[in-house]
């Protein structure tokens, strides 16, 4: 079942770190980065639940060691109705 899996960091390069530590880490899916606003941004990623959830604790690690780690999230088996509130392409088949 699809899984998404989301780091929100401060600065691009915490962001670039975490998002190829998510990577490397698992079988996962790189959707996308959004810079937010204020140094803000957003890596999320998609997957089955057991890789993303490996993903975002490698990635979270990752970027807390390059840089400072907001939060980090992942939304387990989502339902199709969630994708509406993302600009991010996060369903299989889409694109942004």
């Amino acid at each position: 079942m699809l899984s998404w899996g989301f780091l929100e960091v401060i600065g691009y390069v915490p962001a670039v770190a975490g998002g190829d530590a998510m990577v490397k880490a698992a079988n996962v899916e790189l959707v996308g980065m959004e810079v937010i606003g204020g140094g803000m941004v957003t890596v999320a990623v998609r997957g089955e639940v057991g890789a993303v959830r490996t993903a975002v604790d490698a990635g979270a690690e990752a970027a807390k060691k390059a840089g400072k780690l907001h939060c980090a999230n992942v939304i387990a088996r989502p339902s199709k109705d969630a994708q509406k509130v993302l600009t991010l392409a996060m369903t299989e088949g889409e694109e942004g």
